[in-house]
């Protein structure tokens, strides 16, 4: 299994992990941004009139109104991305990552206000009468390349469970069980029976949920930051000035001895601003198809609004949430991850400069090969899980880990107890992985988020803000991906696939809920690259198309015929 994650990595390290990636993602968005004049400024009151139902009529083709196609959308990228994903970026590439993610919502918004315009321009009726829109089906009828429409549609169906389903349930059955002792298989078919019973009504009973989940659960994540913000208001500024200041003076260096480059923080932060709001990647072109309208541009209006909401609204409040309550600086106690783990030989602390620089170039990926740190592999003495033995340093999560016990579960009493007898490791990593390492050392993702929100006014309760979040964003995901998925299986194999998918797509929720979803998270890393390389690319062509598109919606708009 480990092999075949590594083996996906590797290729992810072609395709979003590549150096070009960042520059092709942010160069459309560039290039359209100036080519229709800052839709994202120009157009903006529009798509809120628009949203509001100004101009809506029922007699409209489509399945959907616009709210409700804005908040399927939305409820497909407001999700773990938003809360996780932050923590992630900042972890990894520094308060800079955010800059990055701040751009990359701007310019996203011009990127989806073309991609759902195009996709609900060449959208069909099933043959069920519903609408049936996203990028392959511009791919296919207007640009004639039907090889690169059945990438994409591949992409999507693998996407939705990569990223869309199984990591998802995976992710609230974790903290169901951390925050209320709830067994993961409980909640995994508690909400997988929730699951079906949304999905089988399609896009008008999966629109009608997230029109009262996604702005109640925005809500309530708000208010909660919000607490959290003003608590350590004396913060505010110095965090903008770590995000803004970290990008011009070059040093994206985190609360560890990570030191990211500025290339390295640019690319985390495109990567996560693209996880997060999906503009370029084409999946939420596929909701607002089925917007009722006659006007494509308008739905393509309604669309740019989601980068804003997701990422400079709720992303944003997230990072202020971890930058002021200074969580993101300090080790914390927890429960050590492998991956997160690495033994090095040699004493080290963070503690000394020297140490710390020498450590940075081990830690950071753009200088790893310069490093005159070795991994350790030997065996290690322990007495009561702590270790008597030396000759190695633990690092954790780009920390010196501290206050370190070693532990395995006892057959007799199946419970957790300290080790006392010797261990190995090899090539820095514990051979034996059923041992359990605790200790404290930096962390990130949602707990970070999590921790962060126990630093305002509601004290502890505040992390269950982040859980009731982490419940809502990940379920509310799995639903718009699901109509994702239905609507690429419909499009490669028509009506008669649809009921398979769904079938498979609510069995494999509830069992992600007790499995490890490793792999998946590889895959789906790999798969969001083929949707969004092919329909960058496919825009990219049509530019044209898009500037007549726009012109035509303004003249009959002119003339009381856009809506």
């Amino acid at each position: 299994m480990e092999q075949i994650k590594n083996g996906l990595d590797f290729l992810n390290g072609y395709l979003g992990g590549a150096d070009y990636f960042p520059y092709l993602l942010i160069g459309v968005g560039v290039f359209f941004t100036l080519y229709l004049g800052f839709p994202q400024i120009r157009y903006f009151g529009q798509a809120i009139r628009i949203v509001r139902g100004k101009y809506s009529k029922k007699s409209d083709p489509g399945d959907t109104s616009h709210f409700g196609a804005l908040s399927t959308a939305l409820s497909g990228t407001v999700g773990t991305g938003n809360i996780g994903g932050v923590a992630l970026a900042i972890f990894v590439g520094g308060p800079a990552a955010i800059f990055w993610m701040w751009i990359t919502a701007f310019l996203g918004m011009t990127t989806k206000f073309v991609e759902v315009t195009l996709s609900h321009k060449y959208r069909e009726v099933t043959e069920d009468g519903t609408m049936a829109g996203g990028p392959m089906y511009y791919m296919e009828k207007k640009l004639n390349m039907k090889w690169l429409a059945v990438i994409f549609a591949i992409a999507t169906i693998i996407s939705s469970f990569g990223t869309g389903n199984m990591p998802q349930i995976n992710n609230i059955a974790q903290v169901m069980n951390d925050t209320f002792a709830l067994p993961n298989w409980i909640t995994g078919v508690g909400l997988a029976i929730l699951l079906a019973m949304v999905i089988i009504g399609g896009i008008q009973r999966i629109a009608k949920v997230a029109e009262r989940v996604v702005p109640f659960m925005a809500f309530l994540y708000v208010v909660g930051a919000l607490l959290v913000i003003v608590y350590n208001y004396e913060n505010i500024i110095p965090s903008f000035s770590a995000i803004i200041g970290s990008v011009f003076s070059g040093s994206a260096a985190v609360g560890g001895f990570l030191g990211a480059s500025f290339a390295y923080a640019m690319q985390r932060g495109v990567n996560r601003g693209l996880f997060s709001n999906e503009a370029g990647q084409g999946s939420a072109a596929i909701a607002h198809s089925a917007a009722k309208g006659k006007q494509p541009a308008s739905e393509g209006m309604v669309s740019l609004l989601e980068p804003f909401i997701d990422t400079l609204i709720i992303c944003t409040l997230t990072s202020l949430v971890i930058l002021s309550s200074g969580v993101w600086k300090d080790k914390h106690q927890n429960t050590f991850d492998r991956i997160d783990m690495d033994f090095v030989a040699g004493q080290w602390t963070d503690q000394n400069p020297e140490h710390v620089e020498k450590l940075r170039e081990f830690l950071n990926p753009q200088t790893n090969s310069d490093s005159a740190i070795e991994p350790y592999s030997g065996s290690i003495s322990l007495q009561d899980g702590e270790a008597i033995s030396e000759g190695f340093t633990l690092l954790n999560a780009n920390s010196v880990a501290e206050e370190v016990v070693y532990k395995q579960k006892d057959d007799t009493t199946n419970k957790l107890t300290p080790i006392t007898g010797v261990i190995t490791v090899k090539d820095g990593k514990l051979e034996n992985r059923s041992i359990v390492v605790e200790g404290r050392s930096l962390i990130h993702s949602a707990s970070l988020t999590a921790e962060a929100f126990t630093r305002g006014f509601l004290g502890e309760n505040g992390k269950y803000i982040v859980s009731l979040g982490l419940l809502l964003f990940a379920f509310t995901t799995a639903i718009a991906w699901s109509y994702y998925g239905d609507r690429a299986v419909i499009y490669l194999f028509g009506q008669r696939g649809v009921l398979v998918y769904r079938a498979v797509y609510v069995v494999m929720f509830a069992v992600a809920a007790v499995v490890d979803t490793t792999v998946v998270w590889a895959l789906a890393n790999v798969a969001i690259v083929m949707m969004t390389i092919p329909n960058l690319i496919g825009i990219t062509l049509l530019h044209k198309d898009m500037k007549q598109t726009v012109k035509q919606y303004w003249e009959d708009f002119r003339k009381g015929k856009a809506h």
